[in-house]
């Protein structure tokens, strides 16, 4: 493992979340450090929440397991991208986690393969942490 002082790291996250937890631990477990902030806390805007979603598909923004989109209360294929942000700001719980901000590079979601791109570690791209593992799935907002 390299020297990783150099990056600057940051893992947006729910608070009490399990499935951040094991990926926080995934990341610790491989010597890399980084700072943490609650996802529900930060006040986003426009521009701060659509550079994690350049490239995505609307679909792929939101967080499957919120009760709006679990319960089918919110429609997300018939929204634009600029309204699904904006949904995202006033309720954040949809937003899909972890947010990664790595050296300026936002990504949505746990994505290992770019995390070893970026930080070059070799984490086990087998490991299927980017899904909810829990079975009251965010109910506590």
């Amino acid at each position: 493992m390299g020297n990783f002082s150099f990056y600057n790291f940051t893992f947006y996250e729910k608070t009490g979340c399990s499935g951040n937890a094991k990926q926080k631990e995934l990341l610790k477990s491989h010597n890399i450090s980084f700072s943490v902030k609650s996802l529900l806390d930060t006040s986003w805007t426009k521009e701060t929440l659509s550079e994690f979603f350049k490239g995505l598909e609307v679909i792929d923004m939101f967080n499957p397991f919120a009760p709006q989109i679990r319960d089918k209360e919110i429609n997300i294929n018939s929204l634009s991208k600029d309204e699904a942000i904006n949904l995202m700001i006033k309720n954040p719980i949809l937003i899909k986690r972890p947010l990664l901000d790595i050296n300026g590079v936002k990504i949505c979601g746990f994505d290992i393969e770019k995390i070893n791109e970026l930080l070059n570690t070799n984490i086990d791209t087998n490991k299927k942490l980017n899904t909810c593992s829990s079975s009251d799935s965010c109910t506590n907002v």
